[in-house]
């Protein structure tokens, strides 16, 4: 019973609708009705901008890590590491659903992928950080967070069973089912990439400045 308490307050911890409450209290709008039509980082950086883009997707990861790490209000998960890792994973999934399909906004949430990442901090921080390296090495490079989010999920999977090469069952089946959560929630922004009407976040627009200028010095 304990359990089941905890997993649906991980659920209304990742239905905290952050985009929309920023967009409504800062903008007096709607996140939804704009861009993508997306209720999560990577609309709100499209949409609002980089600082409330980062400012969303800091809390949206703060809400899987936080959800995930609610085992430690049950005693008997401090001790047993196997249960500990099951029960992490069902929050941490739960709270991810939450986001996807939050209550407090008529389940029309984002995508889940920030909240995702909290969630692998949480569980596997080394790997966490690893992922968050990708994700910004590829926004460097291409400026897409929907791009980014995607090769992000995708090193997930692919550090959990080839670099690391995690032999629990569960750890491995976990990293597969990321992958493909994040690609199906992104089939749009893939079909926008390869027509090339992606839209990009206005972020290191100084570095683009300067190979204009390089380019035209040629």
């Amino acid at each position: 019973m304990n359990e089941i308490l905890l997993i649906v307050l991980a659920y209304l911890i990742g239905s905290i609708p952050t985009a929309i409450w920023v967009s409504r209290k800062f903008f007096n709008i709607d996140i939804r009705d704009y861009g993508s039509g997306n209720a999560g980082a990577t609309n709100t950086f499209r949409v609002l901008g980089p600082k409330w883009g980062s400012f969303v997707m800091m809390v949206d990861v703060l809400k899987g890590v936080v959800a995930t790490s609610l085992y430690i209000l049950l005693p008997y998960y401090l001790t047993d590491e196997w249960d500990r890792t099951n029960f992490m994973i069902g929050l941490g999934l739960a709270s991810v659903i939450g986001h996807i399909f939050p209550i407090w906004a008529n389940f029309k949430g984002g995508k889940g992928v920030a909240t995702l990442l909290g969630m692998a901090v949480a569980v596997q921080p080394v790997v966490a950080v690893c992922c968050i390296a990708v994700f910004l090495i590829v926004l460097y490079l291409t400026r897409f967070v929907s791009l980014s989010s995607i090769l992000a999920g995708v090193s997930f999977m692919v550090f959990i069973l080839f670099i690391f090469n995690e032999k629990e069952t569960l750890y491995r089946v976990f990293a597969v089912l990321v992958a493909l959560m994040v690609v199906l929630t992104h089939q749009k922004n893939i079909g926008r990439i390869l027509k090339g009407t992606e839209s990009k976040v206005p972020i290191f627009k100084s570095r683009d400045r300067r190979k204009q200028r390089r380019k035209g010095d040629l």
